[in-house]
Parts: structure tokens; C-alpha cells; sequence
């Protein structure tokens, strides 16, 4: 072999001995890093706040009669219609009576003979021309005759039906010549000042709230001006599905150009309670219930189960599952599993996250 290639393959076997890595060390692996998973933190804090809760409902009217006859009879008069106001004591229905005037007529007649005769077995008695046994069933007589003649005016009185309380006519559904029999529904009468709004409200507020409490309303079909109302009453029994029970809220005062069916939004406000609010979208939900991601001292995250109660704005309520001082995550979910390693970063910093 030619000197040449002596030196050639010298340098090529000096080369390979350049390159190989010296027993127990290897040469480090080239690839990817791990990237670090970037998310954002909030403690978990008590502290003394006010909520404010909007609910919707619609306008009734509280105050409202169907008025209906006691006599049967054909109706003379029906003066009023659907938005006439009316005050209280005005006939609404006359029914004909012209039968109960003839009865009432007879009736006197019987009581006055009645006593006629009474006043004579009086006299007689006084003389012991006739016995006590018949002045007693005179005055019973007497007494049935007057009873009769009560009955009739009772009757007579109820053939002019007139208005229990001020208000107006939504309803009318007889007229003039109609024979109505007993119990017939004839009008109906409300009283606008009663319009109140019934509301649903959870049973997580309601013990928050008391009957006398001031609200705000707004009623769309009125603009955006807010109006003043109360608490009137608050049912006492809940819905069993929905765990939410009605508040009657009153307007104070009402406006003329309220109605009823009118959708209305009321503002609830709860005096100062001490409350663990954290952000609501912290809080996942799977088939298990809702649950948030608790970072430990080491930055581990953990699955932590909570139970809820009421949402304020873009914060909700927490009743169990927390306890103050705890670290969890409020962004950078995408990809977050339990038992994973976590870095925290400032909320401007996570903004910047690819």
C-alpha cells in the first residue's frame, strides 16, 4: 500500500475516535423542550358584599272581583264596558223585579193582617175571651210575615248589583235582555292601584330578603325610567323542581300608565353579608357537578368538587369545597389536566400566550 494511503487512513480512523463519545457519557439527546404550562391564579377571599340581583316578571292585578248575580232574572241595565272606571257603590246590573215587588207587596199585606190580629186576641186575652195558646200563634204569625217580608228585600236589593270598590270594567259579558240564571258571571271589575309583579326568586336569597324591603323596577312599555317599589309579600312555599319561591313586589306609587301583563325587570339588593366569591369562570361543570382547579404549594393541580349558591355579575358564590387562602385557576384551561405542573404568570403576561 502507497505511503498515500498509510496517512488517509490514519486520519480517518483519528476522526472516528474524535467523535465517539468516552465510555459512561453520552452525548445529550437534541429535541424539543417541555414547554410550561402558563396559567392564572386567584386566592380564594371572604369579605362583607352587597348583591344585587335583577329578576323578571310580569304586572297583575291584585285586587279583582267577578262579579255574578244572586237572582236570576232578565237584565234591564249594563251601563258600564271594558275601561270605564266605575266608583264604589254605583249600580253595574239592574235585573227586572217586577215578581219580587209583587211578592214583597203581598207579603206586607200578610204582616199587617197579622199584627191586626194579633192587637185583637191582645184584647180578648185581656178579657179571657180567648186563650193564651192562640195570642202565641199569633205571634208567630206575625213574626213569619215580617221574616218573609226581610227575605224579599234581600232579594230585591239583589237585583241592583252594585260596585264593592273604585276601579274599571275588564270584562263584560252580558247585555241588556239577556235572562241570566243564578251565578252567572257578569263582569269583571279590578282595581289598577293593586297592580303588583310577581317575581321567582331562589332559595338562596330569600332568606336575604324581607317583606317592606325597597326595590327598583323597570317596566319596558314605560322606557327606561326606574321606578320605586317594595316588598309585599313573600309566599311560603318554594317550587319543588326549580327551589325558587314567588315575592310580590308594589309599586309605590303606581303609574297611570301601567297594565296589567306588562313585562317588568326588578332589581333585589341584600344588605352586607360575608360571602367566598370567586370568578364564575373558574368553576367547570362535568357529570360529577362543578368543580375548580386548585393549585397546591408545589403548583400541582388538583380537582376540587364545590358546591355553588348564588351568581352576582361575572362572580358566584361559594358554599363548600373551598376554604380561604386557596389557590385556583382562572385562565389557561387548554390542556390543563389533573396532577399536572403548572407555572403561574400575571394576567398580562398569560395575555401574551401563543
Amino acid at each position: 500500500m502507497p505511503p498515500f494511503h498509510h496517512l488517509l487512513l490514519l486520519a480517518l480512523v483519528l476522526l472516528l475516535a474524535s467523535c465517539t463519545p468516552p465510555p459512561g457519557k453520552e452525548a445529550p439527546a437534541k429535541g424539543p423542550q417541555a414547554r410550561e404550562h402558563l396559567v392564572e391564579l386567584t386566592e380564594v377571599r371572604r369579605s362583607q358584599v352587597r348583591t344585587s340581583q335583577e329578576r323578571t316578571g310580569s304586572l297583575k292585578v291584585r285586587r279583582t272581583v267577578r262579579i255574578h248575580n244572586q237572582e236570576e232574572g232578565q237584565i234591564i241595565e249594563a251601563p258600564f264596558y271594558e275601561g270605564d272606571p266605575v266608583e264604589k257603590g254605583m249600580v253595574l246590573i239592574r235585573l227586572e223585579d217586577d215578581l219580587l215587588r209583587a211578592q214583597m207587596d203581598k207579603a206586607g199585606a200578610t204582616a199587617r193582617q197579622a199584627r191586626v190580629d194579633l192587637e185583637r186576641l191582645q184584647n180578648l186575652v185581656k178579657k179571657r175571651a180567648a186563650s193564651k195558646d192562640e195570642m202565641i200563634r199569633a205571634e208567630t204569625a206575625l213574626q213569619v210575615a215580617r221574616a218573609e217580608q226581610r227575605l224579599l228585600q234581600a232579594r230585591l236589593a239583589h237585583t241592583r248589583i252594585k260596585a264593592p270598590f273604585g276601579g274599571v270594567i275588564s270584562e263584560r259579558k252580558v247585555e241588556p235582555g239577556d235572562v241570566a240564571a243564578k251565578h252567572t258571571h257578569l263582569l269583571t271589575l279590578i282595581d289598577p292601584g293593586s297592580l303588583v309583579i310577581a317575581i321567582y326568586v331562589s332559595e338562596l336569597l330569600l332568606p336575604h330578603l324581607k317583606p317592606g324591603g325597597p326595590v327598583k323596577v323597570r317596566i319596558d312599555a314605560l322606557g327606561s325610567r326606574v321606578l320605586s317599589g317594595r316588598i309585599q309579600r313573600i309566599y311560603p312555599e318554594l317550587d319543588r323542581v326549580t327551589r325558587q319561591g314567588v315575592v310580590e313586589v308594589a309599586l309605590d306609587p303606581v303609574p297611570q300608565d301601567a297594565r296589567a301583563g306588562q313585562f317588568a325587570r326588578v332589581t333585589l339588593e341584600t344588605a352586607e353579608v360575608e360571602r367566598m366569591l370567586i370568578p364564575f369562570a373558574a368553576v367547570k361543570r362535568d357529570r360529577s357537578g362543578d368543580f375548580v382547579y386548585r393549585v397546591d404549594e408545589q403548583n400541582k393541580v388538583h380537582r376540587a368538587p364545590v358546591r355553588t349558591g348564588i351568581r352576582t355579575g361575572n362572580r358566584i358564590e361559594i358554599l363548600e369545597g373551598l376554604n380561604p387562602g386557596d389557590r385556583i385557576v382562572t385562565r389557561g384551561f387548554l390542556g390543563l389536566t389533573v396532577g399536572k405542573m403548572v407555572k403561574p404568570v400575571e394576567k398580562q403576561v398569560l395575555g401574551l400566550r401563543p
